[in-house]
């Protein structure tokens, strides 16, 4: 055999092997291949993947590579789009009926298997004639490296688990923050960008790539999918009854069957669940967008090149079915945003319904238990000499915990300016109060919340949020913002101004003010205003000495005696405790 054909031959077996069967990549020339292709233990560093994009850019005419906005490193977003029509408007592709797809990659810059499949994809979009086609209905937009500042803090043992690559970045951002709790709460710049380039392009479906850690398991790829029960109801059923299962045979044919996120309360034979993407995490802002989204997670224990060209052809896969499918995602997905604008009332919180269990088959293997050589205490492992494919449990239904009357207007008073700026990044259409006003409104008081005992992603998150809605005339002041409901962004502005939504700005510390009395009473100069009002007020009198017939420690304090009175009388704070953001029913 010659060396000619031996060379065809094992690159014949390597992407039959590697990458699947049913699909052919270019033998690109060698100033096309991306750094994996040269070593494919290399994750391209972040000066790598721009540099590639922009002679992407300078070769073919279909791509752009452009900023987008800062990041906290001091470098900016980098925006690619991909556009078979060259038009780079997301504008003018809806109105012509194309879909967009956004991709996002290296928000945990430690998991970076997606800049390199994407810098792949790009290419083959633009070189590969029997690939030009899924650009037809399709617009396609790459984030190339999100957490930049992670990505430039490379290293080879952050990831003590993972195998391969041989470098890549940290998860943490400039300021040590997980961006990937970011996105309601937007501390970083990183976020306040990508929700403006998110929002500019509105995409019909949203890939974020990342590993995972956890067990261990058969399958190079798994999958997170927008959380059924969140999503308005016409886009789950398409989510789950079309596309899921399409892209699960897919990938299967292509050699790299998937299997749902192993999300397991203890080894994954004894069942997973689906994860709950609330709003701070990508694939849940995604959702408050009314777009579909997926989070593929390669297994961190798999060869480096095996989860780079798996979500490569998750992605392709995902481009061949918006193709055949655009006009039904576009009806889809409109018919639910226009449902949930009108709808009266909307979830605010779940919880996972562990009486509601379905079934799938899973290919995993035997774990057990062993002496520990270190600790010389019991310590888990997966034997991989012992492969099995059953069933096991799989939990994935979530019932709604809060329901909320969406009231007809929110007000905003303009002091909270953070709170204001995001609701402008995200394209929430608001007005100014043109003139001092006075209106019916009405103001939650804060009768209860928890918070967290350490800090969680910079903030002490509170929870278990309790109110009372209690009706009143309030004078709005001039340059005061409302918020009519009834709009595209309905979801966003409800699940970010109704304080007890677990991301709401509210959750994340944005009024904490309010929480916290400035004034305070003298009790010896209390005394006499005390008792004059108790003279005055009989209802306030009566409820002052039942408490203390029924109370027998506050009978015997007469600090806590005043209080109870002071905070009854005119002249207790009425900000303390009472949510500054009104509602208009």
């Amino acid at each position: 055999m010659t060396s000619r054909y031996l060379t065809i031959l094992l690159v014949i077996l390597f992407f039959t092997t590697s990458c699947g069967t049913k699909k052919r990549i270019t033998s690109s020339t060698e100033d096309m291949k991306t750094p994996f292709e040269i070593n494919d233990n290399h994750s391209a560093t972040y000066e790598e993947a721009i540099a590639y994009y922009n002679l992407l850019s300078q070769k073919y005419n279909q791509i752009i590579t452009v900023p987008f906005g800062l990041t906290d490193s001091g470098f900016p977003l980098h925006e690619v789009i991909i556009d078979k029509d060259m038009v780079f408007d997301p504008e003018v592709s809806k109105s012509s009926g194309k879909v967009i797809l956004l991709v996002n990659n290296a928000i945990h810059p430690g998991e970076p298997c997606g800049v390199d499949a994407s810098m792949m994809l790009a290419r083959e979009l633009l070189e590969n004639k029997e690939w030009a086609e899924l650009l037809d209905q399709t617009v396609i937009v790459i984030i190339p490296f999100y957490n930049i500042s992670g990505g430039l803090n490379r290293g080879s043992y952050s990831r003590a688990n993972q195998n391969g690559p041989e470098e890549y970045g940290f998860r943490g951002n400039a300021q040590n923050l997980d961006l990937n709790r970011d996105f309601i709460k937007a501390d970083t710049r990183n976020a306040e960008s990508f929700n403006r380039l998110f929002n500019k392009w509105d995409p019909d479906v949203f890939i974020d790539n990342h590993t995972s850690n956890g067990a261990d398991y058969q399958y190079v790829i798994t999958l997170i999918a927008t959380q059924k029960d969140k999503l308005q109801k016409d886009i789950s059923k398409y989510m789950t009854r079309e596309m899921l299962p399409e892209l699960y045979k897919e990938m299967k044919n292509d050699g790299y069957e998937m299997t749902p996120y192993v999300f397991s309360r203890g080894t994954p034979d004894e069942g997973i669940a689906g994860f709950l993407d609330l709003p701070r995490y990508s694939s849940g802002y995604a959702a408050m967008n009314h777009t579909i989204s997926f989070m593929p997670e390669t297994h961190m224990l798999k060869p480096f090149k095996d989860r780079v060209w798996s979500v490569f052809y998750f992605m392709e896969n995902m481009l061949h079915h918006l193709n055949e499918n655009y006009e039904e995602i576009i009806k889809v997905r409109n018919k639910g945003r226009k449902e949930y604008a009108s709808a009266k009332e909307h979830d605010l919180s779940w919880t996972l319904d562990f009486d509601e269990t379905d079934e799938i088959e899973f290919k995993g293997y035997e774990a057990g238990y062993k002496e520990s050589k270190v600790t010389g205490q019991s310590r888990l492992y997966y034997d991989r000499d012992k492969p099995f494919t059953k069933k096991i449990p799989f939990y994935n239904t979530y019932n709604s915990t809060a329901t909320i009357k969406k009231p007809k207007a929110y007000i905003i008073p303009q002091a909270y300016r953070k709170v204001i700026e995001r609701l402008k990044w995200n394209n929430v259409v608001m007005e100014r109060v043109e003139s001092d006003t006075l209106i019916d409104v009405v103001q939650y008081k804060i009768d209860n919340y928890e918070s967290r005992k350490s800090p969680y992603e910079g903030h002490y998150l509170h929870y278990n949020v309790e109110v009372t809605p209690v009706e009143k005339e309030m004078l709005i002041r001039k340059g005061d913002y409302i918020i009519y409901t009834g709009q595209g962004k309905d979801r966003y502005v409800i699940e970010t101004l109704e304080p007890q939504a677990p991301d709401s700005f509210f959750a994340w510390n944005f009024m904490d003010g309010v929480l916290m009395s400035k004034e305070y009473f003298s009790s010896y100069v209390f005394e006499e205003r005390a008792e004059e009002l108790l003279k005055k007020d009989r209802s306030l009198r009566r409820a002052f000495e039942k408490k203390k017939d029924e109370d027998e420690a506050f009978s015997k304090d007469a600090r806590a005696q005043l209080r109870f009175i002071y905070e009854r009388s005119p002249h207790y704070e009425q900000q303390y405790m009472h949510y500054p953001i009104l509602r208009i029913e």
